[in-house]
């Protein structure tokens, strides 16, 4: 009903920047909140950041100050940007949203992308 699709993974150098997309589609009335978790190899799956429809953010002790959420409503997207990274940052980075579908039914049901690889070198 709903698809997450990811792009912006890759290969980069400590200190380094890239930028993180995630566009959802299907069958949308609304979104709540979208994010990001990622998990790094050996690891649990651990929050990285998330901005709701009033633009609420949040973001893990560990990027703040290096990465930045933002989203575009209409077009159902959220990216993330990461600055400054770390490779302690390498992660397969998930995004996720709470959508609303369109039909009667008012719950929100979280829906996940397949994941993005992000590698930091050192």
């Amino acid at each position: 009903q709903v698809q997450l699709v990811e792009s912006g993974g890759g290969l980069v150098q400590a200190g380094g920047s890239l930028t993180l997309s995630c566009a959802a589609s299907g069958s949308i009335f609304s979104i709540n909140a979208m994010g990001w978790y990622r998990q790094a190899p050996g690891k649990q799956r651990e929050l990285v950041a998330f901005i709701t429809s009033g633009g609420i953010i949040n973001y893990a002790m560990s990027v703040k100050g290096r990465v930045t959420i933002s989203r575009d409503n209409a077009k159902n997207t959220v990216y993330l940007q990461m600055n400054s990274l770390k490779p302690e940052d390498t992660a397969v980075y998930y995004c996720y949203a709470e959508v609303r579908l369109r039909g009667p039914e008012r719950n929100n049901w979280r829906y996940w992308g397949q994941g993005t690889r992000v590698t930091v070198s050192s």
